[in-house]
Parts: C-alpha cells; structure tokens; sequence
C-alpha cells in the first residue's frame, strides 16, 4: 500500500493527520514483509505501528500482549474507532471462547488480542492453524529476556507457536524500554529474521525527573499533593500492604484515592482501574502490577514511594505521566529500607536462575538515586543513548541551586579507609571505623588500629554512607558482589587520593557538634554502675548490650540523675516499653549512687525535656512505687484482645503492650506472637538485622517497612537469638 493510503486509515480510524516520529518507517518494512524491533518510549504510539498494518494485510495480525486489562482498554479502544478485534484470555467463558473462535473462523476480526501463555494450548493452536495469520505482533517484548524487568518464560513459547503455522507471518517486536543486552536477546529468542530495528529515542522532554531522600515519606507525600489537587497522578509503592496503607491514610486525609495490586479481586482491580482512566478518582496507589498499556493520557505525576528493583522497571512506570505532552513530574522518594526491600524481592524469587544481573540491576538504580548528575542525562546514558546533553535543565539535580562544596579530603579518608580494610568490607563496617566506632567487630579485625580509624568523628554515620553512595555513583568506588556487597577501589580513585583529582558535591554536608560545656559533662562513676547493671540484664536475655540501653541513653541518666519513672522518661532513648521493663533497676542505682556520694539534684533539669542539658543544686526525694501491669495486659491477651485493642482498653502505647507481652513470652508464659506480627515480614526483619552492623534498634526501624513495629522486631530478635 502506498504512503497516502496509510495516511487516510490513520486519519479515518485515528483522527491523526500525521504519523508520530519513526510510526511510518516501522509501518513501511511491515508492510514489505519485513522482521521489525521497535523501541519506542511510553506514548510514542507503538500500538497504531502494528494496528495500521492490521487493516491493511489480508487475514489476521495477532497481538501477543502480557496483561488481561491492557487487551481490554485496548480491543474496547479499536471497537470504538470501528476496528474488528477481540481478546482470547482466561477471562472468557467456554461460550465465549467457542463464539470467538467460530467468528474468527468466518474471519470478522483484523486483530487477535491473547495472552502468551495460551499459545501452548491446543485449542488456540488448532485456531490459528485454521485461519490466515499475517502478522504476530509482540507487544512488551523485553519479557523474553531474563536480562528484561518483566520476565515471562511463556514469550520463550512464540517462536514455537511460529514453526506450526503453515506459513510464517512477519513478526513484530516492540518495547519501550530494552538496554542493548535486551535489545539482543528478542532478536535472539524470538528469533527475527533479519529485522528492521528502530530506536526513536527513550528522551521525554516534557518530563521532570527528581530524587528525593525525605525523613518521613507519607508528610513529603502530603506536601506535594497539597500543591497538585484536582490532578491525576499514581503513587507506586513495593508492597500491596504500603499501598492500602498509603490509601487509606490519604483518603482519611482529604485525598481521594484509590488502589490496585494483585491481591485484589479481579472485579475491585477492573472498578478502581475504571475508576481511575475515568477521571472519578484522581488518585491511583499501586504496586508495579498496575500500569502496563494503561491509555491515559492526562497523568500529571507519577510518584515512587519506593525505590524500584531497576531502572527499566523505574522508567516505564514514570513514562506513564505526560502522554498528553503536557509537562508533568516524576519523583522518587529513596530511603534505605528500599534497597533491603528489594533485595528480598529478589532472593525470594520464584525461580532458581541467576540472581547476578538482577543485583546488578539494583545497583544502577541506586547509583541514579545518589547521583549529582543530571539525571535524565543518566537515563539516557543507562538505556544507550550517545551523545546525551549534560545538562538539561529539567530535572532535580539540574535545577538544584546549591552550591558545591569540596569533598576532596573526606574522599581521599575513605578511599584510604577502604584500601586499608583490605576492600573486604560494606559502607556500614567502613562508616564505623572512620566515625571510630568502639565495636567488638571492630576491635576483633583489628580495624580501630588502623590511620583512617576515627578520622571522621565529626560526621554522623549516615552522613558518611551518603558519601560512600556518592563516591559510588561517581564512579570512585566500584559495589562488588551480589547480596551483600563490599566496596572496593576503582581506577578514577588514584587521582583523588593523589591530590590531582578535585571531588564536589551539590548537597550541604552537615558535621555534628563536638562542643560541650560545663552542663553536658557525665557522672563517670555512675556511667560505669550503669553500664554493670545494663550488662548483667542483655546477659540474662542473651541480647546485646545496646539492646536495652545504648551509651548515649545511660551518659543522658548521667546528666541528669532521673529518680522517678517521670524524670526517666526525659532521658534520650527511654521510651514507656522500656522504662517498664527496665526503670526500676536503674532508679534504684541511681538513688543509691545520688545518697552514697550526696549530689544536689537541679529540680528544672531534672524534669527537663529530653533536649535540656544538665546542671546539679538541688535534692529531690521520691518514692513512687511501681505496679506491674503486665499481667493486666497478659488477661487481656488471654480473652482473645488484640494488641491495638488493648493499648485503647488500657490507655498505653501499643509499643508499651507490645513490651508487656514479650516480658511474659520472656518468663515463660505462653504468647503466641506469630499471631500478633505479619509472618511475611520476618525474613525482612532478619535481612535488616543482618545489614545494619551495629545492630541499632532505630536504623533497623528506619530501613523497615512502616507498618513493621519495634515490638516485631524484637520478637524476631528473641525467636531468632540474633
């Protein structure tokens, strides 16, 4: 057919006057009878670049498409236009499936809409091989590929589903998202006879990409749709358990929202999806099962509550905003927890393959996450693209008007850390040693002998590895190994730790204080009772020390010389489990040490918040005796109440009920904690304990899921005698 005549069904069936860039040459070598690979980003219009042909071809185009409501929105979207086309998938009745199958017999469809995994069954191929195949479109072809995001061992099956037509159609592959390893493996395994490849180019100009590292996820969510209501947008989030969670609290906030993951039943994902695309609700919170074909054009945000497993995964979804070309903003919120998440994810994945590539994987998106390149630049570069722009004036770390400051000689202190650890060792144990960290690890390896031990005390832990991750995504210090990688020493690091090689950051790079007065200094004497009695309790539990108390929370009882569980509560790190479980044996040394050595106690300081500061005048008595509520909270437990059930019946935190109950499981009593905590947490709970060093409850907390609690941690801590 000649151009003006494609042209004309593009204008009859599309209301499109011209042809978008690279649709026409695809259509073009199609129509010759010509293999075609098309990588063509989100709202490109790869569809219509098989769907023209279909019209024009005699016979049938099947359409091999991986999700049941992309082939709906899809045939419903060709019905409408006057297109004959139809679906054959699980969703279909046996009635349905015969009706379809007889009309496709009397050939009154042009396209063929079916899910891989039928191309194994008889019925289908007994179908095909009845009727006149033209073409075999394959739509989202990088779920071939092992290396690809969405990989599908059914695709593996088309080339097999091929050998048994009587004659072989051309086959056309398209995808948006594939790096040249992928992009090799679909011509491979599907084998494409001699195919025409196209890459129009994976840049959306129009939209704006950005990272952000925010303390508390959900306020940073509520600060940005504050400034976006009444727009449409999907918030992605890991786990189906954040994502009602996240919608939930958003609608009890005043957003409307709505939710979509595999757990639903089919008739809720079809409403809400419904609802969505309709514009009754402009809020979609989904796991990555959401999204794929979706036609709707007038997404104005995608938000990543999480940071996905790779950056095809991370591409594909934020392409869904923007198909309008209207601009439209694409963020992704990082933590570290993320990075554990997946992980998980991919050690417990279904198969026995090779999880190299996928670690792989995670790697590159986490370098993209702590990047002060521009990051669309970074995409660009990931999926190929030469001769990208530096800059391009439309993302967060191009528009980011911080100044940038000379980090060469903190880089030049951890590269030297690393090559003196013997480049052995992950970011937390490096992070240690710099901040000289005085723990058992670390004398054990001999590590606190070490020139570079402490030599960057004025940092905060944390401070440190978002250096490491820096130096990383720059290229400095190169991630070795799979789960649990260690860092090591690239050659773009001689430079930098030569002084030929100037290192900058654009982030502030906050030191901590090192100063302290007259009212800060501790009760050395008492830290060391303190620190016997804090002992001999972690030895009966058989926990480490930290577990009951860290060195800052008893230095704080130091300065502060608390005597009542009121004056207990001000001190840093004592919470109302603890002080439970713990205060008495700590007031009542306290007391004796205040008698034994006569100190005035300062009445203000002593009730102080728990950012006041120390000073000693005055002396106070108090003799408050202490109820044991646990077993009023374990008759609870017994009647069958749950643990938010009784903190409400109670008046206490859940957190104190949780304590109460594991000091019972603790004494032998029975409790059933399995009950209590989600059972498909706890190898993420064990996969943090593992990650994090020195074992802190509050950073294991922090690179945990939300709706994981303390109390489950230290269940798991116990069940597990980590």
């Amino acid at each position: 057919m000649k151009k003006p005549q494609t042209n004309e069904l593009l204008k009859q069936y599309f209301g499109y006057d011209d042809f978008r860039n690279g649709q026409s040459e695809v259509i073009e070598h199609i129509l010759k009878g010509t293999d075609v690979l098309a990588i063509m980003p989100t709202g490109a219009g790869k569809s219509i670049c098989y769907q023209i042909p279909a019209l024009v071809l005699e016979g049938v185009t099947i359409v091999i498409s991986p999700l049941i409501s992309l082939m709906k929105d899809q045939v419903d979207t060709l019905r409408e236009t006057g297109i004959k086309a139809v679906f054959i998938n699980s969703s279909l009745s046996l009635t349905e499936f015969r009706n379809v199958v007889a009309n496709a017999k009397m050939g009154m469809y042009k396209l063929i809409y079916v899910a891989p995994e039928r191309l194994e069954t008889d019925s289908f191929l007994e179908l095909i091989q009845s009727i006149k195949v033209s073409m075999v479109a394959v739509d989202e072809a990088h779920c071939v590929s092992q290396w690809g995001h969405d990989f599908r061992p059914s695709y593996k099956n088309i080339p097999k589903m091929l050998e048994k037509l009587p004659q072989r159609p051309v086959v056309a592959a398209f995808t948006a998202t594939a790096t040249p390893q992928v992009k090799d493996d679909i011509i491979k395994l599907l084998k494409l006879n001699g195919p025409f490849s196209l890459t129009t180019g994976f840049d959306r100009e129009n939209l704006y990409f950005e990272v952000l590292k925010p303390e508390d996820k959900f306020d940073q969510l509520l600060r940005y749709l504050s400034n976006v209501r009444g727009k449409s947008g999907i918030i992605y989030a890991s786990t189906r358990k954040t994502v009602g969670s996240i919608c939930e609290k958003l609608n009890k906030k005043g957003h409307l929202a709505t939710r979509y993951h595999a757990g639903l039943t089919e008739n809720e994902r079809s409403n809400n999806q419904e609802d969505f695309i309709r514009d009754r609700i402009p809020l979609m919170v989904a796991t990555n099962a959401f999204g794929m074909g979706i036609d709707k054009s007038n997404i104005s945000f995608v938000i990543h509550y999480n940071m996905p497993k790779n950056m095809e995964s991370y591409y594909q979804e934020a392409g869904r905003a923007g198909r309008d070309g209207e601009r439209a903003e694409c963020k992704l919120f990082y933590s570290a927890a993320d990075i554990i998440t997946n992980k998980l994810f991919i050690e417990n994945g279904n198969d026995d393959r090779d999880k190299t590539g996928e670690y792989q994987k995670l790697n590159e998106i986490v370098t993209y996450c702590n990047t002060d390149r521009c990051l669309r630049a970074y995409i660009l570069d990931y999926f190929g693209e030469k001769d990208t722009t530096p800059h391009c004036g439309n993302c967060g770390n191009c528009n980011n008007d911080i100044e940038r400051t000379d980090v060469t000689l903190e880089a030049q202190k951890i590269m030297s850390c690393i090559k003196r650890m013997g480049e052995r060792f992950g970011s937390v144990v490096v992070a240690d040693v710099l901040r000289g960290s005085n723990t058992e690890k670390i004398r054990t390896m001999g590590f606190d002998k070490l020139t570079t031990y402490g030599v960057m005390r004025e940092y905060s832990k944390d401070t440190i590895k978002e250096l490491i991750s820096f130096l990383i995504a720059e290229g400095y210090i190169v991630l070795y190994g799979d789960q649990y990688p260690v860092l090591r020493l690239s050659g773009m690091a001689l430079g930098v730790l030569k002084g030929s090689e100037i290192v900058t950051i654009k982030r502030v790079i906050n030191k901590q204080s090192t100063v302290f007065d007259e009212k800060t200094t501790i009760d050395n004497g008492l830290f060391d009772i303190l620190k016997v009695i804090r002992k001999g309790l972690a030895d009966k539990q058989n926990v480490p020390p930290f577990v009951v108390f860290s060195d800052a929370t008893l230095k704080d009882m130091c300065k502060r010389y608390p005597t009542t569980d009121e004056t207990m509560m001000a001190v840093s790190g004592v919470g109302a489990f603890k002080l439970e479980k713990y205060g008495e044996q700590f007031v009542s040394a306290i007391k004796s040490y205040i008698e034994e050595h006569s100190i005035e106690i300062d009445e203000q300081v002593h009730s102080k918040s728990k950012t006041g500061t120390a000073a000693k005048s005055k002396k106070t008595k108090t003799n408050k005796s202490k109820i044991d509520t646990r077993m009023a909270t374990y008759k609870l437990y017994k009647i069958g109440q749950s643990i938010d059930e009784i903190a409400d019946e109670r008046g206490l935190s859940t957190n104190t009920i949780e304590g109460h109950l594991l000091d019972c499981l603790e004494k032998g009593m029975q409790v059933d904690f399995e009950s209590l905590f989600p059972k498909e947490f706890e190898a993420q709970i064990l996969e943090a304990i593992k990650s994090i060093e020195d074992g802190k409850l509050k950073a294991i907390k922090e690179a945990l899921p939300e709706e994981v609690t303390y109390g489950a941690i230290r269940f798991v801590i116990y069940k597990n005698k980590v």
